[in-house]
């Protein structure tokens, strides 16, 4: 007997208990109009083959990974240079997550574009919309299991925007990293929401958004003048397919398989070429010679919180991606009859132009945006005359502590250093040495704790340093639980 005989066998013996032939057959020939058999259809098939991918690179991964704080770092790097292809996996799992990013965003671009979100699709697009939430949460997770010096301090300024939420932010901080700081716990929380949580959401939607296009059909080529009505569209759409139709396949699914081939091969020329992403420095709170900086698909929204002025911050941090993501969600519903046309539909157009255009910008701007430390020489910078003259011995230890621990790298002093940290200029208006102490101490907000890399003698310097910090004539600021000074310190 032959190899095709007994697999032909083998698949009649499954298929007689399974019952899958029958299924699988309707779904690949079902009528689709001819117009829909085009280039531009072909993004969902190809964004469904690259998750696909990204699911077996992802289990192969997940046999060498270990999702602890400890070890995570240096299995990234045994599989880099030690385990066989190794490197070219997680390249191919890097570069994937990317790909899937981008078609997931071009996908919903064109059926935004041609209409497609229209009754009765509405469904199948807030479907749609739930896999690109769920992709991006991938991704996130996916560079925070990197654990090095990127995914550390990117999850630190993620933590720290959502400790802003009223109320409930320290709550919400701690569900996210398992605790008060980032931890061992962290990387497992991370982990199963890598590997089964988000997983188990896409493959869900996934066959919801399948059975979504076999139930309803695949959406027409949006002809001018051609309105969508409730009372008549289904009835004028099946007209369509039984005189105008073709089966899916092979007819409309040859572009499919032409474009996923091609999509699959510049994604493994991409993975042999640049090679695996990260990991970068190990993970260290005490040290920040790093440009935190997230992965591309982040790196809009990171460039737009660091440009944002102060006062605004808060504010639109929690509520501008609740505002866009309920806009995703309500498109279907503000726009669900109508003209589908791109043509007849310059509003829509525009608005896809400028939110691409608007993204576009912020990442580029993202590339060199100063929510980061500045490393070239800041600490090199010399310390203002007026802030040293004048000062104690101790005071001045302080100042020269300042230098000689980089702090300037974050934070500025005489309108030089980084501008990641608030400038030093006025501390002591805004924080008691007390609480100074702590939050040096302690760390804060995007703050590391530095309290095991300087001794006690150092703070104290530093804090008797920087209690000077406050305009002339203003006092510094003081514990309301304690009587104030009756004096005004004219330094």
């Amino acid at each position: 007997m032959s190899p095709s005989q007994i697999i032909h066998k083998v698949g009649a013996w499954l298929d007689h208990r399974l019952g899958l032939s029958g299924p699988l057959i309707e779904a690949a020939q079902h009528p689709v109009p001819r117009s829909s058999a085009s280039w531009w259809y072909v993004f969902g098939s190809a964004t469904f083959a690259v998750m696909v991918l990204q699911f077996l690179t992802g289990l192969c991964l997940a046999t060498v990974y270990a999702p602890s704080a400890d070890r995570a770092w240096q299995s990234l790097i045994y599989l880099n240079y030690d385990q066989p292809l190794g490197w070219f996996i997680r390249a191919l799992h890097g570069w994937g997550s990317n790909f899937m990013v981008g078609l997931v965003c071009i996908h919903m671009a064109q059926v935004f574009l041609f209409g497609a979100h229209k009754y009765p699709r509405e469904l199948t697009w807030l479907a749609g919309v739930v896999l690109l939430l769920a992709t991006l949460g991938m991704a996130f997770t996916g560079q925070v299991l990197r654990f090095d010096q990127d995914a550390y301090w990117g999850l630190g300024i993620g933590a720290a925007i959502a400790g802003r939420t009223p109320f409930i932010g320290g709550r919400i901080v701690k569900m996210i990293l398992g605790g008060p700081i980032i931890a061992g716990e962290t990387l497992s929380r991370f982990f199963t929401l890598h590997v089964f949580v988000i997983p188990g959401l896409l493959i869900s939607f996934v066959g919801l958004h399948l059975f979504l296009v076999l139930r309803l059909g695949i959406n027409e080529w949006p002809m001018p003048g051609r309105i969508v009505r409730r009372e008549t569209y289904l009835a004028e759409y099946h007209r369509m397919v039984s005189t105008d139709g073709e089966p899916f396949f092979p007819y409309a699914a040859q572009k499919d398989l032409v474009f996923i081939g091609l999509i699959i091969a510049a994604l493994i020329v991409t993975a042999a070429v640049m090679g695996p992403i990260g990991p970068n420095g190990e993970p260290d709170p005490a040290i920040i010679q790093t440009v935190p900086r997230p992965d591309f698909f982040f790196l809009w929204l990171f460039s737009a919180f660091a440009l944002l002025p102060p006062w605004t911050e808060t504010f639109l941090m929690l509520t501008g991606p609740v505002v866009a993501i309920g806009l995703l969600f309500a498109i279907p519903f503000i726009s669900g009859t109508g003209e589908k046309s791109y043509r007849r539909r310059p509003f829509s157009v525009m608005i896809l132009v400028l939110v691409f255009m608007t993204i576009g910008i912020l990442i580029y701007l993202g590339t060199y945006s100063p929510w980061s430390p500045h490393m070239e020489a800041w600490s090199g910078a010399p310390t203002p005359v007026e802030y040293v003259k004048g000062r104690t011995p101790l005071e001045l230890q302080g100042a020269i502590l300042i230098q000689a621990k980089q702090c300037r790298n974050c934070h500025s002093l005489g309108g030089q250093g980084g501008m990641r940290g608030p400038a030093l200029d006025e501390t002591a208006t805004r924080l008691t040495p007390d609480q100074i102490v702590r939050q040096i101490v302690q760390g804060g907000g995007n703050m590391p704790a530095y309290g095991k890399n300087l001794s006690p003698a150092e703070v104290n310097a530093i804090v008797a340093f920087l209690a000077t910090m406050h305009p002339a004539h203003q006092p510094p600021a003081h514990n309301a639980a304690r009587p104030a000074l009756a004096r005004v310190d004219q330094r």
